[in-house]
């Protein structure tokens, strides 16, 4: 049997892969706080008929040697953890981190998720909540009647309840930052979870540690540029249909193979 049927079959499934991974990230290209992500790729087991260094005769040896490979595979998907640019909404409740970090919320399940997503609301009771009514943590509750809020750059949470009273401090917004971002695991929602691979949360103060500042009535928008998709895309399509060439010129080797008299 010619393995080239089954080596191509592998590069359309790879190909089918990227261009999954590729309409996530133009999907996601109006999402706050997504990071993009791309497909990378190792080749399979190889098929030795001759070993590289092999002795071929007196005092020579093989300067190459025979090797066939087998095909490809999904070895990961990357996150792109660069920063998206910046949308000015005026939004009291609206944070975005300026660096590195994440914010944390608590989930229903009582599990600790962390995002990028800093578009924050009130619930019923005046806890900072996301868009899902997962509280920020450390937890933090706006008095009612407020007439102002603040959030400093450094994370302190003010709020001035009357035009000629000091401003209060009611909480402080931490940031948690990974050793390994991109190995945290997206659970959708915005959200990601801790995970082996991305290493235990350090938890800081905006500006330290290598966490980023707060910016207070603006969001980051999506990291994903729509262009370089584009290009991405066309490329991820023009090697699916060279795959499947291959695999029509291999089956019209089988048939004249067949039709041998």
């Amino acid at each position: 049997m010619i393995k080239s049927l089954n080596t191509a079959a592998t590069g359309m499934a790879a190909q089918q892969t990227n261009m999954d991974v590729i309409a996530n990230n133009i999907a996601n290209s109006s999402t706050n706080g997504f990071k993009k992500s791309r497909a990378e790729f190792e080749d399979l087991m190889y098929q030795t008929q001759k070993e590289p260094g092999a002795v071929t005769g007196m005092n020579a040896v093989s300067p190459n040697g025979v090797q066939t490979g087998l095909g490809v595979k999904t070895a990961a998907i990357q996150k792109d953890f660069d920063n998206g640019s910046s949308v000015v909404t005026k939004n009291p409740l609206d944070l975005q981190v300026e660096g590195a970090g994440f914010f944390q919320v608590l989930t229903p399940d009582g599990d600790v998720a962390y995002t990028r997503d800093g578009s924050f609301k009130k619930d019923p009771n005046g806890r900072i909540v996301d868009k899902n009514g997962n509280a920020l943590q450390p937890e933090i509750t706006v008095p009612p009647n407020v007439s102002g809020l603040e959030v400093a750059p450094n994370g302190e949470v003010r709020v001035i309840v009357g035009m000629n009273d000091a401003p209060q401090t009611i909480g402080q917004i931490d940031l948690t930052n990974f050793v390994n971002p991109a190995g945290l695991k997206a659970v959708g929602k915005n959200l990601f979870m801790q995970t082996p691979a991305s290493g235990q949360p350090l938890q800081s103060r905006p500006g330290l540690n290598g966490t980023g500042y707060l910016a207070q009535g603006q969001l980051e928008s999506s990291n994903v540029n729509i262009v370089d998709e584009m290009v991405n895309m066309i490329t991820a399509q023009r090697a699916y249909e060279t795959n499947s060439k291959v695999i029509q010129a291999s089956d019209q080797m089988l048939q004249s193979v067949n039709n041998l008299r």
